[in-house]
């Protein structure tokens, strides 16, 4: 049982069991006879105007009433505790069992608490003098037989009374709570940037971004991130936003523009951000721009639109730059670098994939909740490195798949992720295709099949061969994030590589013949041998590092009447083929093995030809009338 044991990962007892959970970011202890109609309510509207998620107790309670459970689970789940000592604060005593609760968190270290002190001085409340005074009598006189429980009440009022936190003092409310709130937005974002400290290869592109948004400046700028699927843009956009989203009349993150479109149109997400900046609400999307023109073009705003994917949004949303008022910010998300250049944003931000350093440590945060892989662990996790390529949205899928797992048991994932992609990773990846021209997907998938890390100008002129436009269609692959290219080659990341394969396989996963391209051998022998073959097919491409011997049917190539790319090299035929497709625009043999082409082979759509070390002495019997 040892030697078993000994094999698998570490568990999720190596996490810190005691780190908190936090379902609210404030709870507001309060004395309801006191400020619940004004102060306390005025706060909380602030508060949740601010998108901070506060917890108050909606009930006028009796008096001697108990604390619920409830209750006490939501102070719990607070990771801040707000409490407004105000002058009848410790004549209740829910109040001061609430106080004591809060304490004992305060001390667990699960609940930071911040006093408010409200028209009483910090002094009376230290002390207990004053109206404090005057109740704690009451209560000693009360709870005479339980003396233990009033001091309890004391030294709780002492503890929170030594806190640092806010005095009215001769301020207004309207200030205090604006004072109140921007502090604890302030806190918020330093406590998310705590809880963020795990990701990793993120702090060069975090700067990168923030000086492309150069807040200083009173100009408005509308930033662009582009990278392709699974890179991490959001979380980077995430980040910054938190960071520096106080500096702002208001914020608002948009998520998911493209999903939502998708499935609900313009018009949630323009209520989601006229309600979040202006606490208000609109009917239609034509309102929305009129509103978000004419409403925000004075207020000091940070907007993130993330993962968009039409012009029309970036219209509707985010417009002109005079849409928004001096020192505004905008980040788009995106996965198409042209939407970023139509719409004239002042400056792209390029993502970048983890170096091999970078990836190891994630991927050794997720499989084994750790800052670096076991030694007997420590191959297989650079095999998934490997694999991965440096893209965080694999390796995070990836390492929590493997969590926990035997070492077969990662050798086993490991060998099926190379035949069949993980399904979560095909589809974030796909979604770049699914948006794609016809034209456009079939260039992808030629790629992905023949043609990726050939050379460019080799790949342009077959793409011309077979009417693919590979003008326009390799430009927008490119910014789409779905293939790179310069001068010499073309090439793509090699899970986007995979998923275009998958793709290919999906058409026709058990009949290889009734896909469109064909490129392992496996699949192409199979079929060339069987005859099964169809006119489905469009492109084969077969260029073995060995030769290999090949029983293919003679008629094999019969019923292939769309095949236009055809590129055979280390095969040697037992047979020679009786029949060559007449719509072939491409034909590249190495070692045919017959001294002329079948005589049935109409070339009037042939444009290239290449027969080297081969038996060739003429390329048809007989006359040939063309």
């Amino acid at each position: 049982m040892s030697s078993i044991s000994s094999q698998k990962t570490s568990s999720s007892s190596s996490f810190s069991s005691s780190t908190p959970w936090w379902k609210y970011d404030v709870f507001l202890s309060f004395r309801g006879e006191d400020t619940r109609s004004n102060f306390t309510d005025h706060l909380y509207v602030a508060l949740k105007q601010r998108g901070i998620v506060t917890f108050r107790d909606e009930e006028n309670l009796e008096i001697g009433k108990s604390i619920s459970p409830e209750l006490l689970k939501a102070i719990k789940e607070s990771r801040f505790a707000i409490v407004i000592l105000s002058r009848n604060f410790a004549s209740s005593t829910w109040c001061l069992d609430e106080l004591t609760k809060i304490v004992g968190c305060l001390k667990e270290k699960t609940t930071t608490v911040l006093p408010i002190f409200y028209d009483v001085d910090p002094s009376d409340v230290r002390k207990q003098t004053g109206t404090f005074a005057q109740a704690f009598s009451k209560h000693e006189e009360r709870f005479k037989d339980d003396i233990e429980k009033v001091q309890m009440w004391k030294a709780a009022l002492e503890e929170v009374a030594n806190l640092k936190g806010w005095h009215l003092l001769d301020r207004s409310e309207a200030q205090l709570i604006q004072d109140i709130v921007g502090e604890l937005w302030h806190k918020l974002n330093y406590a998310f940037l705590e809880d963020t400290k795990d990701l990793v290869g993120i702090e060069s592109q975090v700067k990168e971004l923030e000086s492309c948004l150069a807040i200083g400046s009173n100009d408005v700028r509308i930033i662009g991130v582009w990278g392709m699927g699974g890179i991490g843009k959001t979380t980077l956009a995430r980040v910054v936003f938190h960071m520096v989203s106080r500096e702002f009349d208001g914020c608002c993150f948009l998520h998911n523009v493209r999903e939502v479109c998708e499935k609900e149109g313009l018009l949630p997400l323009q209520q989601q951000l006229i309600r979040k900046i202006l606490n208000e609400s609109i009917q239609d999307v034509d309102e929305g721009v009129f509103v978000i023109k004419n409403r925000l073009r004075h207020k000091r705003i940070l907007l993130v639109l993330d993962d968009v994917s039409q012009l029309d949004q970036l219209e509707k949303l985010v417009g002109e730059h005079n849409w928004f008022g001096s020192g505004s910010r905008v980040i788009i998300t995106t996965r198409d670098k042209h939407l970023l250049h139509t719409h004239e944003v002042d400056e792209i931000c390029v993502t970048k994939t983890l170096s091999d350093d970078e990836a190891l440590h994630l991927l050794s945060l997720k499989a084994f909740k750790k800052d670096h892989p076991p030694e007997d662990y420590l191959q297989l996790s650079k095999d998934v490195v490997q694999y991965t390529k440096g893209l965080p949205l694999a390796i995070e899928i990836l390492g929590s798949t493997l969590f926990n797992r035997y070492i077969n048991q990662w050798k086993s994932i490991l060998f099926r992720v190379k035949k069949f992609p993980d399904r979560a990773i095909f589809e974030a990846l796909k979604i770049s295709y699914d948006g794609l021209h016809e034209t456009e997907k079939k260039i992808f998938l030629y790629i992905a099949c023949f043609f990726n890390h050939e050379n460019k100008n080799s790949v342009v002129r077959k793409l011309d061969y077979l009417d693919l436009y590979p003008a326009i269609g390799l430009v927008v692959l490119v910014e789409k994030s779905l293939i790179k290219m310069n001068e010499v080659g073309v090439w793509m990341h090699d899970l986007v590589q995979d998923m275009g394969r998958k793709i290919v396989h999906e058409e026709c996963p058990e009949e290889p013949g009734k896909r469109s391209i064909l490129w392992s051998f496996e699949d192409i022998n199979s079929v060339l041998t069987k005859n099964t073959g169809t006119e489905a097919i469009q492109g084969i491409v077969l260029k073995l590092p060995e030769s290999k011997e090949a029983y293919w049917n003679p008629e094999s190539f019969l019923k292939m009447h769309h095949l236009k790319l055809l590129t055979i090299d280390n095969v040697q035929l037992l047979h020679e083929p009786k029949h060559l497709p007449i719509g072939l625009r491409f034909l590249e043999w190495g070692g045919y093995p017959s001294k002329s082409l079948p005589l049935n082979f109409q070339s009037n759509d042939l444009v290239e030809l290449y027969m080297c070390c081969c038996h060739i002495e003429q390329l048809w019997k007989g006359a040939k009338v063309i």
